[in-house]
């Protein structure tokens, strides 16, 4: 099974077909508004434009189960997103990361080890997964990992479609 497989929900309630992100490198992260690492939009959507030409897109999950940091309706989201920092990746509809109700996207993305061979739960807002063109999940970093970090561009470069 790959992210393509999977249903969710826009930002805004619409439909947001996964698949039409098949072929391009995707970063999934679980965002949120009112958090000490909130400041990673920047790098994100830094991110985005650097490759959105050369098959890449970000992806911002909003969660709200970290601190209650993301309290948010879809509007105010939108709102605080694109006025603060200028985003212009999609969003998806606010989901749970992790317990009973974690999302099938993220039950997928869990599995997946980090650097140090770590899988499991997310550790707190803006943990990043990488997605390959092919939808295979090829990296995770923590949430500390800043987006402009070494790692992760090197990881963005060898693997851009």
């Amino acid at each position: 099974m790959s992210i393509y497989d999977l249903d969710i929900a826009a930002l805004d309630g619409s439909s947001f077909d996964l698949s039409a992100l098949e072929g391009q490198e995707v970063l999934v992260v679980n965002v949120a508004s009112k958090c000490g690492l909130t400041p990673q939009y920047t790098g994100l959507e830094e991110l985005q434009k650097r490759y959105a030409g050369q098959g890449f897109t970000v992806l911002g999950v909003p969660c709200n189960q970290f601190g209650a940091q993301e309290p948010g309706s879809p509007e105010e989201i939108q709102t605080f997103c694109s006025t603060t920092y200028g985003v212009t990746f999609p969003m998806t509809e606010k989901v749970d990361v992790n317990g009973d109700g974690r999302h099938p996207l993220y039950q997928l993305l869990t599995a997946t080890p980090d650097a140090e061979g770590q899988a499991g739960d997310i550790q707190w807002n803006f943990e990043k997964f990488l997605v390959s063109p092919a939808g295979e999940i090829v990296n995770r970093f923590r949430p500390l990992v800043e987006p402009a970090a070494d790692e992760v561009i090197e990881a963005i470069e060898a693997h851009l479609p």
